[in-house]
């Protein structure tokens, strides 16, 4: 019965059914593996939002991942495993991004350049200035707090609406509101700096 349990529950994405929840909070890795691997592609895209690193997303997805493993059993409110999962993951990627400052090395992306932009042996003068209004925002980004960058991607990225964040958060959702305004205009502000 158990096996078809957790068999039943790998073809869902539902939210996490308390059986699943009970068994794997006793320390059943399989039914934590069900549980988490449905969720796994969102963390990740919720990870390299904040970082801006492949390496440190998959860094702050996994101890996102063994955090929760290790937590599950102390969770009283079940109902809350997704916001209480994202929350431990926007904390690792807090950790990752401060760990970076110290270190300050910054991982920049290879790409490969496109055929139309490079084919005439130059890039197109409107490609060009896309390409360094995107690099000014992701610098702008990159200056602004841990804390600010995850409620910014939260919000605008993953669509969640305020009161999600408010749970996700612990906070009201009056105080989201007035964090999210301010953390617009730091972008704002971050922004101005990086066009000058």
């Amino acid at each position: 019965m158990g096996a078809a349990v957790i068999a039943g529950a790998r073809s869902s994405t539902a939210p996490a059914p308390a059986l699943l929840l009970e068994r794997a909070a006793a320390g059943d890795a399989e039914a934590f593996d069900v549980l988490i691997r449905p969720r796994l592609d969102k963390l990740f895209r919720m990870a390299i939002a904040i970082t801006h690193s492949e390496t440190d997303a998959r860094d702050a997805v996994q101890e996102a991942c063994v955090s929760a493993w290790r937590q599950l059993p102390k969770l009283r409110d079940r109902d809350r495993f997704d916001s209480w999962l994202a929350q431990i993951l926007v904390n690792a990627c807090r950790a990752h991004l401060r760990r970076q400052r110290r270190t300050s090395v910054r991982e920049i992306p290879a790409g490969e350049p496109s055929d139309e932009s490079t084919s005439a042996g130059f890039s197109t003068g409107g490609h060009s200035e896309q390409i360094a209004e995107v690099e000014a925002i992701q610098r702008a980004f990159d200056r602004l707090d841990p804390d600010v960058r995850a409620l910014l991607v939260m919000h605008y990225q993953e669509e969640q609406p305020l009161a999600d964040i408010a749970r996700t958060l612990g906070a009201p959702v009056g105080t989201i509101k007035w964090r999210l305004s301010n953390a617009r205009k730091a972008l704002d502000r971050a922004l101005k700096v990086e066009r000058r």
